[in-house]
């Protein structure tokens, strides 16, 4: 499919950018409120999952699959949250989200109402660990480069 001149993930990186592979990159969102916020972004525009063929689809959620264990191993989170929206930006991207209980939004979805004020503090916590996490991203998902087959 050809990438639409307004498309924002077509023309920009979208958020910190944390690895780049060949069909697809991880970058690090800069959402207020929730710092351990990553997106795989697929690299060509397609607007749509079924839009890949199955071997991109595998590549796409194995990629998935890596930023969430590192988040998991990491970060210890209550929960973490994959989704696939594009209703805002209609390219292929998954969010990969660290959730916490003490989050604002907490259990609800970070696009819902917040329940409860944010704690600056613990986000201030989980932020400064971030570089860590990066760096523990970009070994993760150069292992699985180079060997996508264990994944």
């Amino acid at each position: 499919m050809a990438a639409p001149a307004s498309c924002p993930l077509c023309a920009t990186d979208g958020g910190v950018p944390i690895w780049r592979g060949p069909r697809l990159r991880v970058i690090r969102a800069q959402e207020e409120g929730f710092p351990a916020f990553y997106r795989v972004v697929w690299n060509a525009h397609a607007a749509e999952f079924s839009d890949l063929d199955a071997a991109d689809r595998q590549h796409c959620m194995d990629a998935v699959v890596v930023v969430e264990r590192v988040l998991r191993e990491r970060l210890a989170p209550a929960k973490i949250n994959l989704a696939a929206l594009g209703n805002m930006v209609p390219h292929l991207h998954w969010h990969v989200i660290a959730r916490f209980d003490w989050d604002s939004h907490f259990p609800g979805a970070v696009w819902a109402p917040a329940q409860r004020p944010r704690n600056g503090e613990r986000e201030a916590e989980v932020a400064a660990r971030l570089p860590a996490i990066d760096t523990a991203l970009v070994q993760a998902l150069d292992a699985w480069q180079q060997h996508p087959a264990t994944e």
